[in-house]
């Protein structure tokens, strides 16, 4: 399987979830900082995904999966005994997708784009920085009472997704500094082997 990732994004999340599940990827850098956008092989990226945005996942038999909470799922269920992903049909399994969608609509979708165009202006911004804000509220008083991960004893999926977003938050000036649960859940998280590994190895491509 091959990942089509670009360093510093979402797409950072399923290359953590596939390093913990013990789940070998090729990685394929894609530049998102200019149109078209160009795969480090030289591949047109809009042939892998017309949205341009990454994480994308190509199947050994062609297949590309597009999304990625959806990809994190397909990744966590190929390694069920990783305990990434609680069991389809589960109530945990509906808790766990209750989470990535807050992570991506409340949380991934407000840091971008409004944080990293400052051509949106400051009050956009400041705006953006209340409502993120507000949402890391949530998930603070959720790790006070059923942490220390989201689903509680155990990391999941959910976990690298959150960890990714707000890894952005230095860049983005989002101060984490009333949320003691959240930065000890990334730090946790950030400490983990399989997360160093995916950053290096990003990194070390990056040089290339």
């Amino acid at each position: 399987m091959k990942l089509y990732y670009a360093t510093g994004t979402c797409s950072l999340s399923p290359h953590i979830v596939a390093i913990e599940a013990g789940i070998a990827l090729e990685l394929e850098r894609v530049d998102i900082k200019k149109i078209p956008r160009i795969t480090e092989t030289g591949a047109d990226y809009a042939r892998v995904n017309p949205n341009l945005y990454v994480p994308a996942l190509e199947l050994d038999d062609g297949t590309v999966l597009l999304e990625g909470t959806a990809i994190l799922q397909y990744l966590a269920d190929l390694r069920p005994q990783s305990g990434l992903a609680p069991p389809a049909g589960t109530l945990a399994r509906v808790q766990l997708q209750s989470w990535l969608g807050f992570i991506a609509t409340e949380l991934h979708k407000v840091f971008s784009p409004w944080l990293f165009h400052p051509e949106y202006g400051a009050q956009a911004q400041d705006v953006a920085r209340l409502r993120i804000a507000a949402r890391l509220d949530y998930v603070e008083r959720h790790l006070a009472s059923g942490g220390p991960y989201l689903l509680g004893d155990t990391l999941t999926l959910a976990d690298a997704y959150l960890y990714t977003i707000l890894s952005w938050s230095d860049f983005a000036k989002v101060d984490l500094a009333a949320f003691p649960l959240v930065r000890a859940l990334i730090a946790r998280i950030g400490a983990r082997p399989a997360v160093r590994e995916a950053i290096q190895r990003e990194a070390a491509r990056q040089l290339t």
